[in-house]
């Protein structure tokens, strides 16, 4: 290609510098190959640009006739498009006229409403963006198709963005990228105007700017922040006992927004887990998390240690957390809410009225000792009794099995795992 161009047409010395390229291309690629390799291209030029001191480049329309560019060091550049008086002259405008509709365009930022502009002028004058007091613009599809135009006649891609408006949808973008396709486009970037929070160019000057982010902070300062409601010193609490499998614990709720759970012997792991849980689940409550949310969160979590309860409303526990919130949903929320989580209450309170509210006006709750039934007025067995039911003869500080993880029971002075059989010192 380089061989091809006149020699009259481009200094001798970067002609011979390009020739020398392309010579070297082809000795290197006839021994090492070639991959990913391209003959032309149109590479990204927006900065290059300015230091060319051009107003556009390659299929790139301006952003605006007038615009603003924000400078890394502070401060703003006004850049007026430079080639709007010598197209007004090619256009058939006289000078006096061309001053005038220059002086206005440098005014107004928008060449719409310009003294003697004729209408069917206007669209010659149009810019990628909106002008800050105009309403002209090159619609995106614009963008593509000269792009479509470009693209047959270079082998790689148009390093080229494809400006959307502020108020372009997803069916717009998602249009620009089908018809980029059907153009036969290599490669499309696409901008819609404001989606970032700062731009380097804009086609509104700097007060403008300072307004709009006045606004803004005007709207963050509304949000309404958290706020977390302290207990009284003194509050009414209750206290529910549970066994899983021999694993004795208390949950305690106070009134209303905190919650104690109490396991296994005091400084041991598994005890300072569930003190640390029950704190964060507390402070969840005093910022007023929905216990409904929480009960959907960890309800039937699955670990160890895990088995049957005796509460005939849990019966099977997954683990600790499964049964703690299990019971908070059958104790505290509303009937839909059970409900809709799946849980069943086959117990009633004597009041209607939710525990949470009884313990706020310090009633004692009434819970019936009632036996279940099975609906023909025979009483159910106790949940202990039933087949496959046992307890493990385990101590609430037993340490977990080294090679499995299931909590051991005690054997003599040392302890067992009953899932592999491994011990931890004593055979």
């Amino acid at each position: 290609f380089a061989y091809r161009i006149r020699d009259e047409l481009v200094p001798a010395s970067l002609l011979s510098a390009a020739r020398q390229s392309w010579d070297d291309a082809v000795r290197i690629g006839a021994t090492a190959g070639y991959r990913n390799a391209q003959v032309s291209l149109l590479a990204p030029t927006g900065t290059i640009s300015f230091m060319m001191d051009c107003d556009t480049t390659g299929v790139e329309p301006d952003i605006a006739l007038v615009k603003y560019k924000k400078l890394v060091g502070g401060g703003m550049l006004k850049l007026v498009n430079g080639t709007v008086p010598s197209a007004l002259r090619r256009l058939g405008y006289t000078e006096t006229e061309t001053s005038a509709i220059t002086a206005y365009v440098e005014r107004h930022g928008t060449i719409e409403g310009a003294p003697g502009v004729t209408d069917e002028h206007l669209a010659v004058f149009d810019c990628a963006f909106k002008p800050q007091n105009g309403v002209r613009t090159i619609h995106h599809m614009g963008h593509i198709k000269m792009m479509g135009a470009v693209q047959p006649f270079i082998s790689g891609a148009i390093s080229k963005t494809v400006n959307l408006p502020e108020n372009a949808s997803v069916d717009d973008v998602s249009e620009a990228y089908v018809e980029a396709w059907k153009h036969g486009l290599k490669a499309i970037a696409i901008y819609r105007d404001g989606s970032k929070k700062v731009q380097p160019v804009n086609t509104t000057n700097k007060e403008s700017n300072a307004k709009t982010a006045e606004k803004i902070v005007e709207r963050i300062v509304e949000v309404t922040r958290p706020q977390r409601r302290r207990l009284a010193d003194t509050r009414a609490s209750l206290t529910h006992k549970f066994s899983i499998e021999g694993h004795e614990g208390y949950i305690t709720v106070g009134t209303p927004g905190e919650l104690f759970v109490t396991m296994a012997k005091e400084g041991s792991t598994l005890s300072g887990m569930m003190d640390s849980f029950a704190t964060s689940i507390s402070l969840l409550f005093q910022y007023g998390v929905p216990l409904v949310h929480l009960v959907e969160k960890f309800g039937h979590m699955r670990f160890e240690p895990s088995g049957w309860t005796g509460n005939p409303e849990i019966g099977f526990a997954k683990s600790i957390v499964d049964y703690v919130f299990r019971w908070l949903g059958n104790r505290f929320l509303s009937e839909p809410d059970r409900a809709a989580l799946g849980l069943v209450r086959t117990t009633e309170v004597a009041d209607a009225t939710s525990q949470l509210e009884l313990l706020n006006r310090v009633v004692q709750l009434a819970t019936p000792e009632t036996q279940a039934t099975n609906g023909n007025g025979h009483a159910v067995a106790p949940v202990p009794d039933a087949p496959g039911y046992r307890r493990l003869n385990s101590t609430p500080d037993a340490p977990p099995c080294p090679r499995c993880g299931w909590l051991t029971v005690r054997s003599g002075t040392c302890h067992k795992c009953e899932n592999c059989g491994e011990t931890t010192g004593c055979s």
